[in-house]
């Protein structure tokens, strides 16, 4: 692994290690993998940090693994628009329906988690002994799963920024030099367009989650810096920094055609504590759009009532993004699906209904018992509290119900 490979070279020799006859598989299994929501962040994080870990000494293969259902990559036109510069498709990337139909032991593996900080999902079922956690770079809140001695090899990096993958370049910096000296400095044309490739994909995610480096709520100087780094190895090509933002921006944003249950599950997550289950949507159009042009309130209802029986959950959530009249808007809808879930909404609203600035919807059209459940929606003034910030808020309410 010490010659450098194309990403798309890099790409073709992970999926054959990892679909590779049971007796002839590497083991262990080295793999890079983001949280389960499988946002631009998360993805292109796993597969710029697999690439460069590889090409790290002692370069052992990481593979970078899509913490989704291939099926799922479909909704995520922004990803492709992000993979073309590289001449990536979505189809070249590994995803977790890609993982050998015999079985993978978990003392056959290792794993390291970017954009997150505690294994959860589908993976967690079988993978969860921390044991087998190899690293970690993220951007949340420290959950303390993670242990605190690493050796030094095994990089323990949870930081704020607005973006993992401004952490994945802090991280990587060093190699991505190294590899760029040792290659021609800039001097061969394959070269550049390698270091142009891994920048374009690198630079999506950042410029996505800092608004163009705009937004002061997450614009940090690691972002800033992660965008000087990146741009710095563009080359001489054809580049415009708010140019390919509005590309990324507009793709993102267009669920016309998507049906709601696609729209619930584009940007998921989920977490379990106490007894409670609890999925939180993120959805890039407020509700009058969804209302307007995806189905009525009864339609929605119904999606998301089951969705949360398909994902087998107490409290369902939808946090939805928009800019009517060009103003940034955040909404939150929280439905507790039985008694103690319910109780949990209307603690939630009591103890953080000010500090996230919580206004009823609509009047309060969207509020309601659903059986011995409750379910509430609001607008969301304090627009600087996202998924980030509101879920653990929903989680710790959930904890302190379970000791009760």
């Amino acid at each position: 692994m010490a010659s450098r490979m194309s990403l798309k070279s890099f790409l073709v020799t992970a999926r054959q290690a990892l679909l590779a006859p049971l007796p002839q598989r590497p083991k262990p299994l080295s793999f890079v993998v983001g949280n389960e929501s499988a946002d631009l962040d998360s993805l292109c994080s796993a597969l710029i940090l697999a690439y460069f870990r590889t090409h790290t000494p002692p370069h052992t293969l990481h593979i970078p693994l899509c913490n989704l259902p291939r099926a799922d990559l479909a909704l995520r036109p922004e990803l492709t628009a992000a993979l073309n510069p590289a001449g990536l498709q979505p189809d070249d990337l590994i995803t977790i329906s890609d993982l050998p139909k015999d079985g993978l032991a978990p003392q056959d593996t290792r794993w390291f988690l970017v954009d997150h900080n505690v294994l959860t999902g589908d993976l967690a079922t079988t993978f969860s002994d921390t044991s087998l956690i190899v690293g970690c770079i993220d951007h949340h809140d420290d959950e303390g799963s993670i242990p605190q001695n690493l050796p030094p090899e095994q990089p323990r990096v949870i930081a704020k920024c607005g973006s993992c993958m401004s952490l994945v370049l802090e991280h990587c910096r060093e190699i991505w030099d190294r590899l760029t000296a040792e290659n021609g400095g800039g001097g061969a044309d394959a070269e550049q367009e390698e270091d142009a490739a891994l920048a374009r994909v690198a630079l999506a995610p950042i410029l996505m989650d800092t608004s163009n480096l705009t937004s002061r709520d997450k614009t940090t100087d690691r972002d800033v810096r992660a965008v000087e780094l990146a741009e710095s190895k563009l080359g001489r090509g054809p580049y415009d920094r708010t140019a390919y933002y509005g590309q990324l921006a507009q793709l993102k944003e267009q669920i016309q055609g998507l049906s709601y249950r696609d729209i619930l599950r584009k940007d998921y997550k989920r977490w379990s504590d106490g007894s409670l289950a609890l999925g939180v949507s993120s959805v890039v159009q407020g509700f009058a759009y969804l209302f307007r042009e995806i189905g009525d309130k009864a339609e929605f209802l119904a999606a998301l009532s089951s969705w949360a029986r398909e994902q087998r959950l107490d409290i369902a959530a939808v946090m939805t993004t928009s800019r009517p009249d060009v103003v940034f808007t955040r909404e939150l809808l929280v439905w507790g699906l039985n008694k103690e879930a319910g109780d949990v909404v209307k603690e939630f609203e009591r103890k953080y209904g000010d500090s996230l600035g919580l206004e009823k919807w609509g009047g309060g059209e969207l509020d309601g018992k659903d059986g011995g459940g409750w379910r509430a929606c609001w607008r969301q003034r304090k627009v600087e509290h996202s998924r980030k910030q509101v879920a653990p808020m929903l989680r710790e309410v959930m904890r302190e119900s379970a000791r009760l």
